[in-house]
C-alpha cells in the first residue's frame, strides 16, 4: 500500500478507529491486528464484510479483537450456542491476557457478556431455530458479527443486522461475517449474497476488498454503482456498501511458526474439502445431495439460456399464482410464454390481506393478456383468491398441492404421492437437459434456492415432497417465487402434458 492509500484511509477513519490506532501506538490496545487481512478489514469502509475462505485465516481473533477495541456495543454470534465456547474462551486469552492494562474488564457468566474498561460491551448470542432471531429484535449494537455464517439462514443474518447501529455519530457501525465455504447447499445463501466475489461465472466480477452497493426496491435487491442516496417512488433510499476479503492459513503468523504441523492436517482432507478448507475455494464442487429433487446446475443452465434467447413473440400460455399466507411470505405471480418464463412479481405478505386483494395484483400482473389458462394454489387464502380472479378471466383452475396424483417420472418408475410432488417432479422433468423442455428461466438468486431447495423421500404410497415449513427453516423463508414458477408449468388439466404453442 502506498503513502497515498494510507493517507487516504487514515482521511476516512472516523474518531472511534483513530483512538484505536492511537492505543495500538501507545502499546495500550488488548488486540493489534495481526496480519495484512486483518488490517485490510479493519480499514475497509464496507457496512458489511465477510472475512475468511480458508481455516486459520484469523476468523475469530478478528471479529473479537474489534469487538474489545473499535466498539462500543457488540454482539458475536454462532448459530448453537456450545459453538461459542471456544471463542469465549479465546475471548479471555485477548481481554485478560498477561499485558492486559485495563483491571476493570469483566466477564458476566449468566449472562454471558464482557463489560470491557471504558464502557465497551460485548454479548454473545446464538439463534438454534430460525425464529430464535426474534429474541434480538430492537436490540441495538454499533457491531455485529457472524462466526460462521455460512451456518446461519440469510433471513437471520439481514433480521438482526436491522439494529446494526449507534447513537455516536463518532462511532463506526459495522457487520462482519466470517467463514469457510459452505459445506452444503443450506449455506448456499452466502455464495449468492457476495456473488461478486465468490462467483466466477459472475458477470461483473469483483476483487477482493473492493466495495459493491446494494439497496433493496421493490422487494428485490439491487446492485447500483456507488453509493450515492437516490429516489424511489418519493423515499430517499440509502445503498449499503458489501466486500469480502480473503483470509487463509498462510496469512497468520502464529501458524507459521508451528512446523507445518496444521497445514498437514489441512492437506490431508479428502476432495473438495482439501480445497474449500486449505485455499478457501468456494467452487469446490460439493457432493450434490441426491435427494435434492432439482438438480442446481440445471437450474443454473435455464437461467443461462435466459440470459442468451430473446423473448418469445407467442402469446401468453399459462400464469402460476402462489397467493401469500401473510406475515413475512410473498404473494408470487409467475408468467409462462411457451418455454420462456418472465420475471416473478412478488407482493409482500403483510399487504395481501384477502382474496380480493391477490385477485387485483393479479389483474395489475396479467393485464389485458389472455392466457390459455391460470394455475391458483387454493390453500390458505387462495381458495378465496380463485373465486375472485375467475371472474376475471377465463380458464383459471384451482391447484390443490395435496390432491392425489397419478402422475410419474420420465422412467414410469416413480409415481407421485399427491399433486405438490407431481408439481416437483414436472419441473425437474422439463429442466433435464437430456430429455427436458429447453425452459429458460429468470436469472434470479432467490428463484434458484427456491427450486433447488426441496428433498423428497420415496415411500409406499409415491414421492414425497419435504414439507413448505422444513424447507422454510433450512433457508428462512418460504419458496413462494419458486412455486409460482412450478404451477406456470404445470399443464392444463386434461391437456396431455406440458402445453407449448406454435411458432
Amino acid at each position: 500500500m502506498g503513502n497515498g492509500q494510507i493517507s487516504s484511509y487514515l482521511s476516512s477513519l472516523m474518531p472511534s478507529e483513530k483512538l484505536y490506532l492511537e492505543r495500538i501506538q501507545n502499546r495500550t490496545a488488548r488486540w493489534t491486528p495481526q496480519s495484512k487481512p486483518q488490517w485490510l478489514a479493519f480499514l475497509s469502509r464496507a457496512d458489511e464484510l465477510f472475512y475468511g475462505g480458508g481455516a486459520g485465516g484469523g476468523k475469530s481473533d478478528l471479529i473479537l479483537g474489534l469487538a474489545g477495541e473499535a466498539h462500543e456495543s457488540s454482539i458475536i454470534f454462532r448459530r448453537v450456542f456450545p459453538n461459542l465456547r471456544a471463542l469465549i474462551e479465546r475471548s479471555r486469552q485477548i481481554y485478560n491476557s498477561e499485558n492486559n492494562a485495563h483491571s476493570k474488564d469483566s466477564f458476566n457468566e449468566s449472562l454471558h457478556v464482557w463489560r470491557l474498561d471504558g464502557g465497551r460491551m460485548i454479548e454473545f448470542g446464538s439463534m438454534q431455530y430460525e425464529k430464535d432471531k426474534s429474541n434480538f429484535q430492537g436490540r441495538p449494537h454499533d457491531f455485529v458479527a457472524f462466526d460462521e455464517a455460512p451456518e446461519f439462514t440469510e433471513s437471520q443474518v439481514i433480521f438482526v443486522t436491522a439494529w446494526n447501529r449507534s447513537v455516536d455519530p463518532g462511532q463506526r457501525v459495522r457487520t462482519i461475517l466470517t467463514g469457510n465455504p459452505p459445506l452444503d447447499s443450506s449455506g448456499a445463501w452466502i455464495v449468492r449474497r457476495y456473488g461478486a466475489w465468490l462467483n466466477k461465472e459472475h458477470h461483473k466480477p469483483a476483487r477482493p476488498g473492493e466495495l459493491r452497493w446494494y439497496s433493496t426496491v421493490n422487494g428485490e435487491e439491487i446492485e447500483l454503482q456507488d453509493g450515492r442516496t437516490f429516489v424511489d417512488r418519493g423515499e430517499m433510499m440509502y445503498p449499503r456498501s458489501r466486500t469480502f476479503i480473503p483470509a487463509l492459513l498462510d496469512d497468520n503468523p502464529f501458524y507459521a511458526s508451528d512446523g507445518g504441523r496444521y497445514k498437514s492436517i489441512l492437506q490431508s482432507l479428502p476432495e473438495p474439502m482439501r480445497s474449500m478448507m486449505l485455499y478457501g475455494n468456494f467452487s469446490a464442487a460439493n457432493k450434490p445431495d441426491p435427494f435434492q429433487v432439482i438438480p442446481t446446475e440445471w437450474v443454473r443452465a435455464a437461467q443461462k439460456r435466459w440470459l442468451e434467447l430473446p423473448r418469445p413473440t407467442t402469446p401468453l400460455v399459462a400464469v402460476g399464482i402462489d397467493p401469500s399466507r401473510g406475515g413475512v411470505d410473498k404473494s408470487c405471480v409467475a408468467k409462462r410464454y411457451d418455454n420462456w418464463f418472465d420475471n416473478v412479481s412478488a407482493h409482500p405478505g403483510e399487504i395481501v390481506i384477502d382474496g380480493a386483494v391477490m385477485a387485483e395484483f393479479a389483474r395489475q400482473d396479467i393485464g389485458n393478456e389472455d392466457p390459455l389458462y391460470i394455475n391458483v394454489d387454493v390453500s390458505g387464502i387462495g381458495s378465496s383468491a380463485y373465486d375472485h380472479i375467475k371472474t376475471m378471466y377465463k380458464n383459471v383452475i384451482p391447484f390443490n398441492p395435496a390432491e392425489a396424483s397419478d402422475y410419474r417420472d420420465r422412467s414410469k418408475k416413480l409415481k407421485m404421492r399427491n399433486k405438490r410432488a407431481e408439481m416437483y417432479w414436472r419441473m425437474r422433468d422439463a429442466l433435464d437437459p437430456d430429455f427436458g423442455d429447453d425452459i429458460a428461466l429468470p436469472p434470479s438468486a432467490e428463484l434458484l434456492a427456491d427450486l433447488c431447495s426441496a428433498r423428497y423421500t420415496v415411500t409406499s404410497a409415491g414421492v414425497l415432497i419435504e414439507d413448505k415449513e422444513e424447507i422454510k427453516k433450512r433457508i428462512g423463508r418460504s419458496p413462494d417465487e419458486g412455486e409460482s414458477v412450478m404451477m406456470s408449468n404445470f399443464p392444463k388439466p386434461n391437456s396431455g402434458g406440458w402445453v407449448r404453442t406454435a411458432r
